[in-house]
């Protein structure tokens, strides 16, 4: 009985020593746990870095600084991207302010722009086939991206030299497909983005005829994450902008690390580093985050969204309900706001740049 009593006694004590290191797992597991989040990106100059901070192992190294993990997914299709990400499949998502105001906002999803990387300054263009001239677009059909920038840009364009969308038709042209259809001869009139750009006036006899150097700091391109994830997760707005910066700092440089860095972008976009050196010339990249700062808090941006506002309330791009273009409010981090107070969708947030800015992260 002796016996028996020690064995059932040993028996315990083995479970509980057993309970314990189950506990002691499961505990360990659950600190050891991160949060997990994923972002998008697409093919463009300006966005290139983000595949170097994570094939580098930069976007790694900052969110383990802040205990969590970041997926940076590559997506074919630029709109299909913002798709994703305002269905929630992203928790961020690299876009420009126009698409940003027009789809994840005007779609009821709080959006904050993080990260003010760059605005196009001649990286977007109009481009003709045998005609030399913007007026020569004139009852000629035009393939783009449908109100998306691309759209907006040829809208300004057609301004300028007393035209308007009646004077031509667009045919909405994916960017996936946009150097293959161009390709065609029937194709004579297209507008899109570099790398697409330079790729599509390497075709014999192609001009560009207007781009956004033309109107400067309308096209903004921008890290844009879920505002409510933001709130709950100020460690993700740290790692991205930390690991942002850090890659403006390596590739701004004309030496041996940041020549690398570019090449890495160049190949991963189709070109040469002699090329996306070129398209990065038409670029108004933001490379010191005190420079994003200043911009993100200039009375400037507030203006351009005025007017990208008007544009996209025009073109129906506000949703069916929008009664003028200020339906979608937006804030700005100079105090400023536009639209409706009582429906702020969209939001530019200068905080986490600005501690880039100040070494606080």
């Amino acid at each position: 009985m002796a016996t028996a009593r020690r064995s059932t006694a040993f028996a315990r004590v083995l479970s509980l020593f057993a309970a314990v290191v189950v506990a002691t797992g499961l505990m360990t597991g659950v600190a050891e746990a991160k949060d997990k989040f994923r972002v998008a990106w697409t093919i463009y100059a300006g966005w290139m870095p983000w595949d170097y901070a994570a094939q580098s192992g930069i976007v790694k190294k900052w969110a383990d600084k802040y205990g969590i993990e970041i997926e940076v997914v590559q997506v074919n299709d630029y709109v299909e991207s913002i798709n994703q990400y305002t269905a929630g499949s992203f928790d961020g998502c690299v876009m420009t302010n126009m698409d940003a105001l027009t789809i994840p906002a005007a779609g009821g999803v709080d959006s904050t722009a993080l990260i003010v990387g760059d605005f196009s300054n001649g990286n977007d263009g109009v481009v003709l086939k045998k005609k030399t001239k913007l007026a020569d677009i004139k009852g000629q059909k035009v393939n783009l991206v449908e109100l998306s920038v691309s759209h907006y840009l040829l809208a300004r364009g057609l301004s300028t030299v007393g035209l308007s969308e009646r004077d031509i038709t667009v045919v909405n042209t994916s960017d996936a497909d946009m150097v293959s259809a161009f390709g065609a001869a029937d194709v004579t009139a297209a507008v899109t983005w570099n790398p697409l750009l330079s790729e599509i006036l390497g075709t014999p006899g192609t001009h560009k005829v207007f781009d956004s150097s033309q109107i400067p700091g309308e096209i903004i391109d921008l890290m844009v994450v879920n505002s409510e994830k933001l709130e709950k997760h100020p460690a993700l707005g740290k790692a991205l902008v930390g690991a942002w910066f850090e890659v403006m700092g390596i590739m701004s440089k004309d030496d041996e690390k940041g020549r690398a860095a570019r090449l890495q972008m160049a190949k991963a976009s189709g070109t040469d580093l002699a090329g996306y050196d070129a398209q990065l010339a038409t670029t108004r990249m933001f490379y010191a985050p005190a420079e994003a700062v200043d911009f993100a808090k200039s009375d400037t941006l507030v203006e351009t969204m005025k007017q990208v506002a008007k544009f996209s309330f025009d073109h129906g791009l506000l949703g069916e309900g929008a009664k003028d273009p200020g339906t979608v409010g937006m804030a700005f981090p100079n105090g400023k706001g536009l639209g409706s107070k009582d429906n702020v969708k969209l939001r530019f947030d200068a905080t986490y740049m600005a501690m880039a800015a100040d070494g606080k992260l």
